[in-house]
């Protein structure tokens, strides 16, 4: 299945379900408390593991009961933890509040993971990244961990970065140039340079920019409507979501990504790894948490159906 190499957060969530989110200055009771493993980068290398990926985890945790715990809880989805980091204070943690349509608002106290620094990572990614190598960061860790990450990626021929860029902000051009970006529509309006007022509201500027800065493509996540695939020189492609009964969407982006880089690590095309990815996302809405209802790959037609068409055909085979 190939190597992906996730660089990013690790939290507990306190996930609260209550019937709706509350306003500003309101206080909603009634609700049911659920504490769970959680951080995106903890979530995308437990998705991409779940999926059959060779992978590896480069993040920081604190030496606290959340940090033995999380170790615990990725060594036995069979992450390499070899890429983890423990550090004095306490782990992240992510305050996640659900409704009853299944709607989230969600609040972090990032911990040890703004202290994951970029010399870290590159001490932890070097002789790691290899041809193929797919690295998959997001943003709950300094920007320049992840530019850390970059620079290994730029350095090694053949491997390829996704940038999750979540929460949403403006990224400098090492991670625009040559990057796969996988934006929601809210977070896409803040990647371009300068504020959100000066990217302005149009979704179409924005892509432009990106694709303009460089960007080897643009997935924007739409929720229940799917995603949509921009590259430079091409007409957009709109990937739909299959239907399915939502119980919360916490995981979705998460597994999502996942399963993206799971199926680009494989070599199976951009187009057929954004399908996977979607049915991904749409999967993990069925069950509550942020990891409980990742899909396994026997549970992605796309992902199992690319995964046979490229199995390496006989010797002397010419490939069509």
């Amino acid at each position: 299945m190939g190597q992906v190499i996730v660089v990013g957060s690790v939290n507990a969530d306190y996930t609260v379900r209550i019937g709706h989110l509350p306003q500003p200055g309101e206080t909603v009771t009634g609700g049911r408390l659920e504490i769970l493993p959680g951080g995106k980068g903890g979530n995308q290398a437990h998705a991409a593991a779940r999926l059959g990926a060779r992978v590896t985890l480069v993040a920081a945790l604190g030496q606290d009961v959340t940090g033995d715990q999380a170790l615990a809880d990725l060594e036995a989805a069979g992450v390499d933890t070899g890429g983890l980091v423990r550090d004095q204070g306490p782990s992240g943690v992510a305050v996640i509040l659900v409704d009853a349509a299944g709607e989230n608002m969600i609040a972090v106290a990032p911990g040890a993971n703004e202290r994951l620094t970029a010399a870290r990572v590159s001490e932890l990614l070097a002789g790691r990244v290899t041809a193929g190598t797919v690295l998959l960061a997001s943003l709950e860790v300094p920007l320049a961990a992840v530019s850390a990450a970059a620079a290994a990626a730029a350095g090694t021929d053949g491997a390829v970065l996704v940038v999750n860029p979540a929460p949403g902000q403006s990224l400098p051009r090492d991670l625009i140039d040559g990057v796969i970006l996988t934006p929601n529509q809210g977070e896409l309006l803040r990647l371009p340079p300068g504020s959100p007022a000066e990217a302005g509201p149009d979704e179409d500027a924005a892509v432009a920019h990106l694709l303009g800065a460089g960007a080897r493509a643009v997935i924007v996540t739409r929720g229940s409507r799917g995603a949509t695939l921009f590259r430079a020189g091409r007409a957009p492609a709109d990937f739909p979501a299959p239907r399915v009964e939502v119980v919360d969407t916490v995981g979705a982006g998460d597994a999502f990504n996942g399963a993206l880089a799971t199926a680009l690590a494989a070599g199976l095309p951009l187009e057929t790894a954004v399908t996977a990815a979607v049915q991904a996302g749409a999967a993990a809405c069925t069950g509550p948490g942020a990891r409980q209802a990742l899909p396994r790959a026997a549970d992605i037609p796309a992902l199992r159906a690319g995964i046979s068409a490229a199995r390496p055909r006989a010797a002397g085979t010419p490939c069509g």
